[in-house]
């Protein structure tokens, strides 16, 4: 047996040191463990040079990505046949190889068999194009663009000219190819070239690197006025509708310009500028063309160090959740918190999310980091429950993390180990921007998520460009009105309005409503009077670690001042008195403005009559219905007559300059304008408190 295997052996080496084409053997980071004879003379390099470099340093960079491709593939499937790839020999000259690899029997290691076939293409015009065009477009590609581009810039110096690279790439062009199919995105990309090199001259380069991604090189321009010309053009053609089939689609795109002298003299990084320009144009809105900015490389440069930081944060344990509650402010209920993330940086302390999370946001990472949210939601979830608490948790998943592919089946693993009652309890907050890509496919995906028990809430509702589309088409148990909007509902009559909105339509299509930034006692009360009674905000409780959330629940307890309006039922035809209600309080303000200036207002009729200023005219709108019966009406018009009162002696003591009476006045009506409030939300109670009382009695004696 041993004679066998040494035979066996010597064998193998005697084949390894005289095989005609190149053998080399490579660990599974692709370094180089030995090479034989032929190897060595085809590349030039010396055994001790060669194990000192890998396999991929000696690929051309144009190339890496499809050798990085190969090798994992081998490692995965265990062969890849011939591949072929440009390869850097020692003395700087290009050669092409043909390869095949093989993982060895102890799967640590990679044979490489390599022929040199550069004569072979040398001598193949169709081969050769292969090399340096696109299959399908028969454009020009990396290869080939990366020698036009150094050529451009030779020919800008000469003549002093300037040169613009132009990164074009397709807006939503991934659900079109998934809806319609590969044969249908080809012809897309077949007439993407057809017009790009009907608006470009004779002398530019138009390119294709692959899958959408298409590159421009506009030389010996006159300035920028002609390159924006271009562009204008060039938006506008890639726009219209495209016919294929039986089909009209529509598209756009995204062009990112780097300009050469301006921006830099070196092609890699012209290229890489006019990349990050594109992506700035997709982030601001997708059809449009951005310059390369200095100061957006440097932020760029801050979000790639920031997002290692925090990836190594995820990783140290420095990111923890912290949790707000939700309460039902008529009936004091806590009914679940939201998870919000914060980082606990050892030396620079609690950082908030903001700080941090929208640059995250646009990367990769946040998958990780909201996977990681979830498990640790649900592990909480479980906790609270063994100890008698059946809230809900809140987790907000960003958009990327929600789109991907196996988002479904990822969240299906993490909660396969957790009983069913911990999955009826989470739930997942989405911005309205998840729906950017294909509102139909989000809403299937949604649809099979509720399946295994866990709910959704369409967060920060009112901000984005389509709600009401979103409403209808996502099946959302809960929609979150945004915090931008509750927060200065006490003050601002357009934002009081599309509460009154929202919640409108919040009923409508039978969703749960959750206001955000309740930050004030007032705050709740003017909600639970426009018929939202589930919060939270700072006014509750602030977000608290895990730890603290138990004692806060068990000492929690609702305001009298909602309890006082609990049981007081929200009509619409009381929608009128709130916004009177504002009227009367931006008129007072707006009063005190002109007394503060000592300047007198241009229109006394509003002073003079107290029907003719907007709360005047709703006071005297309502002498015939319900209102009038009630004291508190009476007293209203008392009021409102004695702010006109004291309205007109501010305007005469401003007039004669009389700052004594000015101040007493202007004490008064402040005075007067609180005693108004109050009797206006007494007026309120008092109906709607009767009502509720009528119809208790008359369900009792039904």
């Amino acid at each position: 047996m041993m004679t066998v295997q040494r035979a066996n052996a010597d064998l193998f080496e005697a084949l390894y040191q005289n095989f005609p084409d190149g053998i080399a053997v490579l660990d599974l980071a692709s370094r180089f463990l030995s090479a034989n004879p032929a190897y060595l003379a085809m590349t030039g390099f010396s055994s001790t040079a060669l194990l000192q470099t890998s396999c991929l340093d000696l690929t051309a960079p144009e190339d890496k990505k499809r050798a990085e491709a190969a090798l994992a593939l081998v490692r995965r499937e265990g062969y890849v046949r011939d591949f072929e790839k440009t390869c850097i020999v020692e003395d700087g000259q290009r050669i092409q190889v043909s390869m095949s690899l093989t993982l060895m029997p102890d799967r640590q290691q990679i044979l490489v068999v390599t022929k040199n076939v550069t004569e072979k293409t040398r001598f193949h015009p169709a081969t050769q194009r292969q090399v340096t065009h696109d299959v399908l477009t028969g454009l020009p590609n990396r290869v080939l663009l990366h020698d036009r581009l150094t050529r451009a810039i030779v020919r800008a110096q000469r003549q002093q000219g300037l040169l613009a690279v132009c990164a074009i790439d397709l807006d939503k062009f991934k659900p079109i190819n998934q809806r319609w199919g590969s044969y249908v995105g080809d012809r897309i990309l077949l007439e993407i070239a057809r017009r790009l090199q009907i608006v470009t001259r004779d002398d530019d380069t138009v390119a294709r690197l692959g899958g959408d991604e298409f590159v421009l090189l506009l030389g010996n321009l006159s300035g920028q006025d002609a390159l924006f010309t271009a562009l204008d053009s060039l938006l506008q053609i890639l726009s219209q509708p495209f016919h294929t089939e039986d089909k009209i689609i529509e598209l756009s795109a995204s062009i990112g310009c780097a300009l050469y002298p301006v921006h830099d003299d070196d092609t890699d990084l012209l290229l890489r500028h006019a990349d990050q320009a594109m992506y700035q144009a997709k982030q601001q809105g997708r059809n449009q063309y951005k310059m390369f900015d200095v100061s957006h490389d440097a932020a760029l440069q801050h979000t790639h160090q920031l997002v290692k930081q925090v990836g190594q944060a995820l990783h140290a344990g420095e990111l923890v959740l912290f949790y707000q509650p939700k309460v039902n402010m008529r009936t004091g209920e806590v009914f679940g918190l939201e998870a919000l993330l914060r980082w606990q940086h050892p030396s620079k302390g609690m950082i908030p999310p903001l700080d941090f999370l929208p640059q995250i946001e646009q990367t990769d990472l946040i998958v990780d980091i909201g996977e990681w949210v979830i498990e640790q939601a649900l592990q909480q979830i479980a906790v609270w429950q063994a100890a008698g608490k059946d809230w809900s948790v809140s987790v907000n998943i960003a958009a990327r993390h929600f789109q991907r592919a196996d988002f479904l089946l990822r969240l299906q693993t993490m909660l396969a180990s957790c009983p069913k009652s911990v999955h009826e309890r989470l739930e997942i907050e989405l911005l309205e921007s998840v729906a950017l890509g294909d509102i139909e496919q989000v809403n299937q995906q949604i649809r099979a998520i509720q399946v295994l028990g866990v709910s959704f809430s369409l967060d920060d509702f009112g901000t984005g460009y389509s709600s009401l589309s979103y409403l209808k088409h996502l099946p959302t148990e809960t929609i979150k009105i945004d915090r931008t909007f509750v927060r200065d509902i006490l003050e601002d009559k357009n934002d009081l309005a599309l509460i009154e909105a929202i919640i409108g339509m919040g009923r409508a299509f039978n969703r749960k409503l959750v206001a955000e930034g309740v930050e004030t006692v007032a705050h709740g009360v003017l909600l639970i009077r426009l018929g939202c009674e589930l919060a939270q905000g700072y006014g509750i409780s602030k977000p608290m670690p895990a730890t603290q959330v138990l004692d806060w629940a068990v000492h929690y307890q609702v305001d009298p001042l909602w309890q006082k309006w609990a049981d007081v039922r929200w009509e619409i035809s009381d929608f009128p008195l709130v916004l009177a209600q504002y009227d009367y309080i931006e008129w007072v303000n707006r009063l005190l403005v002109f007394v503060d200036a000592r300047q007198i207002p241009e229109d006394h009729a509003e002073i003079d009559n107290e029907y003719r200023c907007r709360f005047g005219q709703w006071y005297g709108a309502q002498r015939n219905v319900l209102y009038r019966q009630l004291p508190e009406f009476a007293a209203i018009g008392e009021v409102h007559h004695q702010v006109h009162d004291c309205a007109k002696q501010l305007v005469d003591a401003v007039t004669q300059q009389d700052e004594r009476v000015i101040r007493a006045q202007r004490k008064r009506l402040l005075t007067l304008k609180s005693r108004l409030l109050v009797l206006l939300e007494a007026l309120q109670f008092s109906l709607r408190s009767a009502c509720s009382q009528c119809d208790r009695l008359s369900a009792q004696t039904s």
